[in-house]
């Protein structure tokens, strides 16, 4: 009897290990879920690229349209006039989880729009082409669930709260529903793979994007000063590379805020400020011809005369003073995205 008592318990305990660790809706005690019959397309990759054309790529772009992606392979292995050749190429990327329209479907390429990268280039969003494989579709409605958005530069999904069951590299911005939040570890809803688990201290959860908290000045100071030194990319939105614009569209999008992807259509936003009125967090544009012709850069104004940008592939995301040339004879204005 003593012998099959200890069966019982033994064998309570292993189901009760695996009722908590196994990814699954049931384990999570997931009351947040909604069945919905409405098609979405979702990101299912860490950082899909979009590109200007289908089959376009070349060799040593094969790191960024493989499943999975290796972002940090890709962008290490390029020289400096493999990652030029880039320029024209490549348009925008998206994370993993984000929500995208298909516009076109081409052999092994779909031609999507990214819904929340505005742009006057499509009304649906950002548009490019992906690979296929990076997108996946799902019926399930976690609206109602709360959200955590990765606050650190780079974080990990894990199959169970074991450190060594890593699933997946994820981005800075990244956003994925909550389904259970306990001590260190917050179990999240994936697209394709069921239940994963993150790291409480590498996110922050908040009932949904709308109710994340006006930032202070100083919030986008900190956000922004995380990257310093960080290898630009052009078309780049997550922590393995930025663009200017999508520098600070990331930067926005960390604290609530989500502004036109583009240097050109940001700069046609916001309240426009005069350079004398300037603010922590403000907007500055530079343009060719002296600043009268179009805009083709911005940074972000941290005070004391003094903006953080990524410039271009010549240096890394850095900190410099406004006169700096040729920034000063391009200065083009200025806009306010934080009332």
């Amino acid at each position: 009897m003593q012998s099959l008592r200890k069966h019982y318990i033994i064998f309570f305990l292993v189901f009760l290990f695996l009722f908590t660790n196994t990814p699954n809706s049931y384990a999570a005690g997931n009351f947040c879920f909604k069945a919905n019959n409405t098609n979405k397309h979702i990101v299912n990759v860490a950082v899909t690229t979009l590109w200007a054309a289908p089959n376009s790529t070349r060799k040593v772009d094969n790191p960024s349209i493989s499943k999975p992606v290796d972002l940090s392979s890709w962008t290490k292995n390029m020289n400096y006039e493999q990652k030029l050749g880039l320029l024209g190429k490549i348009e925008t990327q998206a994370l993993y989880g984000q929500e995208v329209t298909v516009l076109e479907n081409r052999g092994n390429w779909y031609k999507i729009a990214v819904t929340e990268q505005a742009s006057p280039k499509n009304s649906k969003g950002y548009p490019g082409w992906v690979p296929k494989s990076h997108i996946t579709e799902t019926y399930s409605n976690y609206e109602e669930c709360d959200i955590a958005i990765v606050t650190a530069n780079k974080s990990h999904l894990y199959n169970t709260t074991f450190r060594n069951s890593k699933f997946l590299e994820i981005s800075f911005n990244t956003i994925l529903p909550v389904l259970k939040v306990e001590d260190n570890w917050i179990q999240v809803q994936t697209p394709q793979h069921g239940i994963m688990f993150i790291q409480k201290q590498d996110v922050k959860v908040f009932s949904n994007y709308k109710n994340i908290p006006k930032p202070t000045q100083q919030d986008l100071i900190d956000t922004a000063k995380r990257f310093l030194e960080l290898p630009y990319l052009w078309a780049g939105v997550s922590a393995y590379g930025f663009d200017c614009s999508g520098f600070t569209y990331s930067v926005y999008k960390q604290h609530g805020i989500l502004i036109p992807r583009d240097s050109s259509v940001q700069a046609k936003q916001g309240e426009a400020v005069s350079k004398n009125n300037l603010q922590a967090g403000d907007l500055l544009f530079f343009a060719h011809n002296k600043g009268k012709g179009a805009v083709h850069h911005v940074a972000m104004y941290i005070g004391n005369g003094q903006m953080i940008h990524s410039p271009n592939y010549s240096r890394s995301l850095e900190i410099i003073s406004i006169n700096t040339a040729p920034y000063k004879s391009e200065y083009a204005g200025a806009t306010r995205y934080l009332k």
